[in-house]
């Protein structure tokens, strides 16, 4: 049973964290005492998700989870993000479902109270399935959207915030990992039993069941996370008004950066000194921002890498 659920979580691409991903597959088979889970159950995210809901204001009206606080509609994305609720278990586990977050985020489009969207951060990524559609969700709004990331903004998660208006991070807080990974397993031994699981494909269909232990199996699997990455790459790319060639060299290359790099680099536009209190404090009482025009994106990074 355990290699069917493992097997299950493998045969989907996933924009996530190489450690998160682990830790899923273990929680996944109960394997609860695995060093991932417990990395991750100790990595602080329980306190920031809960420090960050009581600064977000009073619960918006005909939404799950998002918030208003003067005219702030802020809509936390936590935890690994998944397509649909049905994939959770019954106490969310706490992940996050896309169709319940694009939800929130239609109250909040269409409430008149909310004059602007933040999107508060602080998740590993997750499947890919249905985050280019939230992405472009996020990019056509026709209220302003910003992000906050409070720990992690990576992957998935960065590929839905690279879309926001600006993006702005805590000190600490950590943007990238941008990529697609997909596994697999190979069965080399009988199981406990004594069997061997044996799939057996259609002559026209060889790439349905790729084998791993080939140079041209594993080039299947590589295809499909390529071409998935090229989609990702050229969304970040709009969103953050600069060149794919950009995406590619500077913005971590599968890897995070965190505060200060992280604007350097062009992947947000500011650390804010009071976290997610002073992110909120500020789109209160600021005008509207319209979208930065890549022109805007290539000279601050220009003036950036020139130390001005």
């Amino acid at each position: 049973m355990n290699d069917r659920i493992l097997a299950a979580i493998r045969s989907v691409p996933w924009a996530i964290m190489p450690g998160y991903l682990e830790a899923i597959e273990a929680m996944a088979i109960r394997a609860l005492d695995h060093p991932a889970v417990q990395a991750v159950a100790e990595d602080g995210h329980v306190e920031r998700h809960f420090e960050a809901i009581a600064q977000m204001g009073e619960r918006a009206a005909g939404t799950r989870s998002a918030a208003i606080r003067d005219g702030v509609g802020a809509l936390p994305i936590f935890g690994p993000i998944l397509p649909r609720a049905a994939m959770m278990n019954p106490s969310g586990g706490g992940a996050v479902a896309l169709d319940l977050l694009a939800a929130d985020f239609r109250v909040l489009q269409a409430d008149a109270a909310v004059r602007k969207i933040l999107l508060v951060v602080d998740s590993p990524g997750g499947v890919t399935t249905d985050i280019a559609q939230f992405a472009r969700m996020v990019a056509q709004s026709p209220k302003p959207v910003f992000a906050h990331v409070t720990g992690m903004g990576c992957s998935a998660a960065y590929w839905i915030i690279s879309q926001a208006n600006q993006i702005s991070i805590d000190a600490t807080a950590m943007v990238g990992s941008i990529g697609v990974m997909m596994g697999g397993s190979v069965q080399e031994n009988p199981d406990q039993a004594g069997r061997r699981d044996i799939a057996i494909v259609s002559k026209n269909a060889p790439n349905k069941r790729p084998d791993l232990t080939t140079e041209e199996g594993r080039a299947v699997i590589s295809g499909t996370v390529d071409a998935l990455e090229d989609v990702f790459i050229a969304a970040v790319a709009r969103g953050r008004g600069v060149t794919e060639a950009v995406v590619r060299s500077d913005f971590g290359q599968g890897g995070v950066l965190a505060g200060g790099p992280a604007v350097k680099a062009g992947m947000a536009d500011r650390v804010e000194a009071d976290g997610l209190d002073g992110a909120i404090r500020r789109l209160a009482t600021r005008t509207s921002s319209t979208r930065r025009t890549a022109a805007e994106n290539n000279l601050k990074l220009a003036h950036a890498r020139a130390g001005l």
